[in-house]
């Protein structure tokens, strides 16, 4: 295949600070790449040289003739005056009923969540993150050879993220993204970027083919990359210990896999830690009862709840833009009241809460005084880290750590507003969308730290993969006015947010019959099915599970039997093969189970 875009012996710096070194890459037709790295490291400026807004210092940058390309950037400019209307379906040209009888461009405007906004709607008067699904929206309704797009998750929720990643990998177009969402990475790339120290590494797959050979990679480097093998190794660890769902199928070399990390730990000791935070905390933490919560123009976001967080209970909070999740966060920080019910809050609590905001940071101190002005030293689970070293492990060198506060990009700063709250040591923590402007080496290392933080979490967050690794449980706000415990995580939330709208798109339908005199599907009409048939249903549902149960315990086995046949490669490939038949299997009786069990709900 031709590449659109070539990048020859490039070099681009800001100040004294080279971000590119002499990188050559080229983007083909067809190829959806993922880019990673630190913040500050480079990302966006290799997508800025690459798109043709920067020129490079040096080097060369050759693009080929013709090329349709949208570009999407952090910096959301928009025309000023213009409706969201004429800057999405601007680029098409074409008249109101060509775009509305087009099923793709239709399918964009729900998606990111257009036609809530509404298309006669001035951009400004939109917030940023509105702004954003604007631009996002105008460059996905065009058919283009490439996409090259800037963090495209940010201030979307859980819903919108899968939309998009589905969106993407059905697109015929090339994509070039910057992303820090890992489930968005594996699912979209097929090859990865990672800028790093000037220059740009390149591997094949998405996130978990990335991790896997940045543990190759540190295993074989010297001892001063100890600590980011040992993460990288542990996040591969929980990668594989996970439900197949929750990742892509990996490409890499599963007796090389299984090798590397079978003397890796658990990532927490999740009775120990219960246990600790209940010494700790005691038995109240904080209960909300019968609790009402209403938007400023009272609106109810819940009404009649009772929840009563316990002593080392870690939830993972979901639910669409504007359901109450932050308001929900807010009741429990005793930051608002309830307009009925009450909160009862444990003597011993001490919470910490981590606001989407950036307004609480001493922007006269420097970052280390900053950190040292909470706490000079602290204990997380058992080891004794000053503030400094905390300050370390969040991204901030000791060259930085001297860096005068107000200097700070927006993602340093999110890293020293939890490093403050960290330092502060509650019991209770409260994380409000963590994961904005954090890029994946210091989401690993908060997610190492909360491995061994003994205390009650809450966390709002659109990153499947933060929710899957650091939350026990999962609850949902689907706007009915309810706090709903969700057994099967994410994919439980999706699948029921799924089934919602088919039923409100099936009522639609009959509501429409209704009104022209025509015989339609009722909005309350079900399935029909009769008692012989729901048994036999049921009764398949309990053989799938037990199917599932025997595979997987198959799978167990041929993974230990490759661990032990690494150094026979004709035995190796029989097990692979076999492994990989066994996979298929349990995926497609997986597959079965849950539609069986969406009819039987």
């Amino acid at each position: 295949m031709a590449n659109l875009i070539n990048l020859e012996q490039v070099s681009k710096s800001f100040g004294i600070k080279p971000l590119l070194d002499s990188v050559s890459l080229g983007v083909e037709e067809g190829e959806r790449i993922g880019v990673v790295g630190l913040n500050g490291g480079g990302k966006t400026t290799m997508l800025e040289v690459l798109a043709g807004i920067e020129a490079p210092d040096s080097g060369r940058v050759s693009r080929v003739g013709g090329l349709r390309m949208a570009v999407v950037t952090q910096r959301g400019a928009l025309p000023p005056g213009s409706t969201v209307g004429e800057v999405v379906l601007g680029p098409l040209d074409v008249p109101v009923h060509e775009w509305a009888g087009n099923a793709r461009i239709r399918s964009v405007l729900t998606g990111i969540g257009i036609d809530e906004l509404g298309l006669d709607a001035t951009v400004d008067n939109l917030s940023g993150g509105e702004r954003r699904r604007v631009a996002l929206a105008a460059a996905l309704v065009q058919d283009l050879d490439l996409l090259v797009l800037d963090e495209p998750t940010n201030h979307l929720d859980v819903e919108g993220v899968q939309w998009l990643a589905e969106h993407l990998v059905s697109r015929r177009s090339a994509l070039v993204v910057v992303t820090h969402d890992r489930w968005f990475l594996d699912t979209v790339a097929t090859r990865t970027w990672e800028v790093v120290g000037g220059n740009v590494e390149s591997y094949e797959g998405g996130y978990n083919d990335w991790i896997f050979a940045r543990a190759e990679r540190a295993r074989q480097a010297d001892a001063s990359e100890e600590r980011r093998r040992n993460l990288a190794r542990k996040e591969l660890a929980w990668l594989r210990r996970g439900p197949q769902a929750r990742t892509s199928k990996p490409k890499y070399r599963v007796e090389a896999a299984e090798a590397l990390i079978a003397d890796v730990p658990p990532p927490r000791d999740s009775v120990a830690l219960a246990s600790f935070a209940q010494r700790r905390l005691g038995r109240v933490v904080v209960e909300l009862e019968d609790a009402r919560l209403e938007t400023p123009d009272a609106r109810v976001l819940v009404d009649d709840l009772t929840w009563r967080l316990g002593p080392g209970e870690r939830i993972g909070l979901v639910g669409v833009n504007g359901s109450g999740k932050t308001t929900l966060l807010r009741a429990l920080a005793g930051d608002v009241e309830p307009t009925a019910g009450r909160r009862i809050q444990g003597q011993t609590v001490h919470i910490g809460w981590l606001r989407q905001e950036l307004d609480d940071l001493p922007t006269d101190m420097r970052v280390l005084d900053a950190v040292k002005d909470v706490a000079e030293r602290i204990t997380l689970g058992d080891k004794d880290i000053s503030a400094g070293q905390l300050a370390e492990r969040l991204g901030f060198t000791p060259a930085r750590q001297r860096t005068p506060v107000g200097d700070l990009s927006g993602g340093e700063r999110r890293r020293l507003q939890l490093t403050r709250v960290l330092m502060a040591q509650p019991n209770v923590l409260l994380l409000d969308e963590p994961t904005n402007d954090l890029d994946i080496d210091t989401l690993q290392q908060l997610e190492d730290l909360l491995d061994s933080w003994a205390g009650t979490l809450v966390v709002i967050s659109h990153d499947r993969y933060l929710i899957e690794r650091i939350a026990d449980s999962t609850w949902a706000l689907f706007g009915d006015g309810k706090l709903t415990n969700l057994p099967g995580g994410i994919e439980e939330y999706l699948r029921r947010r799924a089934a919602a709208a088919s039923s409100s798109a099936t009522q639609s339908v009959a509501s429409q019959s209704a009104a022209a005199g025509q015989p339609g599907v009722s909005g309350d009409a079900k399935p029909v099915r009769d008692g012989a048939a729901d048994r036999a249903a049921r009764k398949e549902l309990s053989r799938l599970e037990r199917a599932v149960a025997k595979l997987d315990e198959k799978e167990t086995k041929l993974h230990a039997a490759l661990a032990e046949a690494a150094t026979d490669p004709e035995r190796l490939q029989k097990l692979g093969a076999e492994l990989k038949d066994v996979v298929a299997e349990k995926e497609a009786t997986e597959e079965r189970w849950m539609e069986l069990a969406a009819e039987l709900e």
